[in-house]
């Protein structure tokens, strides 16, 4: 008799089922034994785990954007023509800064009925006073007095709702108060910039014909700004949550994360919002940049790529015990080139297998483990 030598992967899978052959009755527990000599059999390695590391994030594509807060649109107040853009695209612009300057017929009116209206109330003002005065030597009856203050009082009303017209319309308080006061009319408004900003898109001409509430310029402060970066689906869990910091790749920037958008892309990707909070003058309204993404584990552990094995989507590393291994449930943070960031109950100077975790595994599955 003799006997042929098996190659060397054949005799190891041989070892191994051997192993399991003798393995004792199954039991629901994620820890086994295997003793030295088996351990050296099966040719596995074992790595000792030195101090956790920082997770510094996975670099990912971003786009700046616009949060709808900080845009403006100006539009027409009134029916009217273009009579002189004031400012340019891409000019920078301050609040009050004067716009647009709009000629409209509607504009004569209004002021018209301010001033009507003021008259009105000044004249109801004086026979007030004047009915006071004759009450007061016992020539009229009191409720000559009453009537003349309703009537004093609903003047004023109308005053009131004239100016707010007039001021809805684009009328500062200057030009109201002349109105108001009896004074000259204006044939034309300055329509002015609401908060500071850039010039992003003019839409209207000189000469041109607008109507009520049509859009003539638009303005954007871009003093905050957003990232919108796209992060595969299946990444999501394992993203920090809202309140991390983001910092750009090659790029001086950070942000806060927002939160996460409703909705999947084609690509399998959702879009993380961050706000910008350092860098703002760096950046510039649709541009694309990279962004490195903080995990919500706070450290992880860098293993070797084969020291990982997966069971029902989940992964695991092998911990050596007194008496064996223990199958150790981690997460993937990142990866980097042969080795991976796994977070879960790890300590240091633990040792775990590096190689052979094949052998382990069907070890762990045939004494019971989670399968």
């Amino acid at each position: 008799m003799f006997s042929v030598p098996l190659p060397a992967p054949l005799a190891r899978a041989a070892i191994t089922l051997a192993f399991l052959a003798l393995a004792p009755g199954v039991r629901a527990a994620d820890d086994f034994k295997i003793s030295p000599a088996q351990i050296q059999a099966l040719g596995i390695q074992l790595a000792r785990l030195e101090k956790p590391s920082d997770i510094g994030g996975q670099a990912y594509p971003a786009r700046v954007v616009l949060p709808p807060a900080q845009e403006s649109v100006l539009s027409a107040p009134l029916a009217g023509s273009i009579d002189q853009l004031l400012v340019a695209e891409n000019q920078a612009v301050k609040a009050g800064q004067p716009l647009v300057r709009l000629v409209s017929p509607e504009l004569g009116e209004l002021q018209l009925r301010l001033a009507e209206a003021a008259s009105r109330a000044r004249l109801a003002q004086q026979a007030l006073a004047r009915e006071q005065a004759l009450l007061a030597d016992g020539i009229i009856a009191e409720r000559r007095v009453q009537e003349s203050s309703a009537a004093a009082a609903e003047a004023r009303i109308r005053q009131t709702q004239a100016e707010g017209a007039l001021r809805l319309a684009g009328a500062d308080a200057g030009l109201i108060r002349r109105i108001a006061d009896g004074g000259a009319m204006q044939d034309s408004l300055v329509l002015r910039a609401r908060s500071s900003g850039t010039v992003t898109r003019i839409d209207a001409k000189p000469g041109q014909r607008v109507q009520a509430a049509e859009a003539l310029l638009r303005t954007a402060d871009t003093s905050k700004l957003w990232l919108d970066v796209q992060v595969p689906v299946d990444r999501r869990a394992s993203i920090a949550r809202p309140g991390a910091s983001l910092t750009g790749v090659d790029r001086g920037i950070q942000a806060k994360t927002i939160g996460f958008g409703p909705t999947v892309s084609e690509s399998q990707t959702v879009t993380l919002r961050a706000e910008v909070t350092q860098g703002v003058d760096s950046l510039r309204v649709g541009e694309a940049l990279q962004v490195r993404v903080p995990f919500s584990a706070a450290q992880a552990w860098a293993v070797p790529v084969p020291a990982v094995v997966r069971q029902d989507d989940k992964a695991y590393v092998f911990v050596r015990t007194a008496d064996g291994f223990m199958a150790t449930q981690v997460a993937i943070q990142a990866s980097a080139g042969q080795s991976l960031l796994v977070s879960g109950p790890l300590k240091p100077s633990q040792e775990v297998a590096v190689s052979s975790v094949i052998a382990l595994k069907a070890a762990w599955l045939g004494k019971g483990g989670s399968n």
